[in-house]
């Protein structure tokens, strides 16, 4: 890729000029941003702050979003976070998602989201990008599952090993927090020749992202931010899936396994 920041501009240019920032919430693990067009946004928070922040998040209600966007390019990484849940709240917006070709899946959990691929894996080499402990036991018929982490646990090659290995790799999964560390234009290049999916509340609903080989798009989207906030913090019986939605969209020409049965986890209207 000649310009790995060309995913982030184009992701940027389609949030419209009038568009305010309403609410922020920073961390402890996530980013949490509503916008007065009615979304809100997630994206992973990375505790990392090498160089100093460009802007104060609480100087920022009531400042254009587009402009609170371009913070997904600084290199200071929990700001990032904060940019990217403000694209988050313009393209995670579940009337934005559904409008640019996302539906909802029938597992309202991350906790299942390698169920579908249990058998087309078999016998292949997969690659997890971020520590998804659910993921051995989803995947439980692959041939060799390498699992890449910048905070390593037992068994996790480092990141950097992804350079080496995601070519050889038959799938590859990639969490959304890529997106956070700057990280997601290489391994999206590194994912070519596999089945490349990227995952998880920090992933933007856009179509953009097929432009770039992937084959899926697994999001997050929300349009309460208040009552995202209250999931998140563990005050809703059903988390932050009480008020939204995990939702998928696949490359044109690829066929998606179907999702298991899960009549116990049910998915959220959106209408």
């Amino acid at each position: 890729m000649s310009n790995p920041w060309e995913i982030y501009d184009r992701l940027i240019s389609e949030i419209p000029d009038d568009v305010q920032v309403v609410s922020i919430i920073e961390g402890p693990k996530w980013w949490q941003l509503a916008s007065s067009a009615g979304g809100a946004g997630m994206a992973f928070y990375m505790p990392v702050e090498s160089i100093p922040r460009q802007k104060d998040p609480k100087s920022l209600i009531g400042a254009p979003l587009r402009e609170v966007a371009t913070l997904a390019k600084s290199w200071n990484f929990a700001e990032a976070g904060l940019g990217m849940a403000a694209i988050n709240s313009w393209h995670s917006d579940p009337k934005q998602a559904t409008k640019n070709g996302f539906t909802p899946l029938k597992a309202n959990n991350f906790g299942k989201l390698f169920d579908p691929w249990n058998e087309v894996t078999a016998g292949k080499k997969v690659a997890v990008i971020g520590h998804f402990p659910f993921a051995p036991e989803a995947l439980n018929k692959v041939a060799e599952l390498l699992i890449f982490e910048r905070n390593l646990w037992e068994g996790d090659y480092p990141d950097s090993a992804a350079e080496y290995l995601l070519p050889d790799c038959d799938y590859v999964f990639i969490s959304g927090s890529a997106f956070v560390n700057k990280t997601a234009p290489r391994l999206f290049e590194l994912s070519a020749d596999a089945v490349s999916i990227v995952v998880g509340p920090s992933t933007p609903a856009s179509a953009i992202l097929f432009d770039y080989g992937l084959d899926g798009v697994l999001p997050f989207v929300c349009a309460d931010g208040s009552g995202l906030q209250r999931g998140i913090a563990g005050e809703l019986p059903g988390g932050m899936y009480e008020v939204g939605q995990r939702m998928a969209a696949f490359r044109p020409g690829y066929e998606a396994p179907p999702e298991p049965v899960t009549p116990e986890i049910k998915t959220l209207p959106l209408v």
